[in-house]
């Protein structure tokens, strides 16, 4: 019988959210049925809020307390390396939709690992799953989140059984300034990627966005909703978000 293949998992959690990273995790189990190194890569308040998701995967939280541009990018890759020589793995699973991380990429590969990708749908340009031997884009549901079962409450003795019909699933409160801009550019809330010159036009005609005011600015107060591609210098925008009611 052949031995296991050793896959080590790396995550990097300040650009990818909760849940993609609890898919990542379960996606990459059921495709290789262990994982040998769990780590996800962020700043102290990521690691902070997302503490609980982390226990619950066994996923170890390595935080970042430097300030600087990428330092998070260059952490996540420096202990890729490290682990690489040290733990020698058979592939390496990278969730991120980040196209800085070719170069790790390459090195890796040169190390005789397997590197597979997984990304945020709405977020990875094409330029980043190219480089991969594999890649998945996973979609951001923020509104589905998983029950938690209860226990059921005790009936009264001989109390008769009564059904109640489902309660349809209350509808997603968005911000009004989001609603504004979806009102504005209708083509965001039909799930179309478009030029962010485009956007800011329509949003400029609708009293939305300053004459020299940054169309990426306002998009980024809702990086759960809006996904700006390519990642450095962005020239598109795509909704991400739930439908508006």
């Amino acid at each position: 019988m052949s031995a296991a293949l050793r896959v080590m998992l790396l995550i990097d959690a300040d650009n990818v959210s909760a849940d993609v990273i609890e898919q990542a995790v379960q996606h990459t189990m059921a495709e290789h049925g262990a994982i040998h190194v769990r780590r996800a890569y962020c700043n102290a308040e990521t690691a902070l809020k997302q503490q609980p998701m982390f226990k619950r995967l066994s996923v170890r939280p390595m935080v970042n307390l430097s300030a600087g541009k990428n330092s998070t990018d260059i952490a996540l890759a420096v202990d890729a390396m490290d682990l690489a020589v040290a733990e020698r793995p058979d592939i390496v699973v990278l969730v991120s939709s980040d196209s800085d991380f070719a170069p790790l990429v390459i090195r890796l590969r040169e190390k005789g690992c397997r590197v597979c990708g997984i990304g945020q749908a709405g977020k990875t340009g094409d330029e980043t799953v190219a480089v991969y031997d594999s890649f998945i884009d996973l979609q951001h549901h923020q509104a589905d989140r998983p029950a938690v079962a209860r226990p059921a409450a005790k009936r009264a003795t001989r109390a008769p059984r009564r059904t109640k019909a489902p309660q349809p699933a209350p509808a997603p409160v968005l911000p009004e300034d989001v609603l504004r801009i979806l009102e504005a550019v209708p083509e965001l809330a039909a799930g179309g990627r478009i030029e962010l010159n485009q956007a800011a036009e329509r949003l400029r005609g609708a009293k939305l966005l300053g004459k020299s005011a940054s169309s990426p600015k306002l998009f980024k107060k809702y990086p759960e909703l809006f996904a700006l591609t390519p990642e450095k210098t962005p020239n598109k925008v795509q909704y991400v978000g739930p439908l508006p009611p």
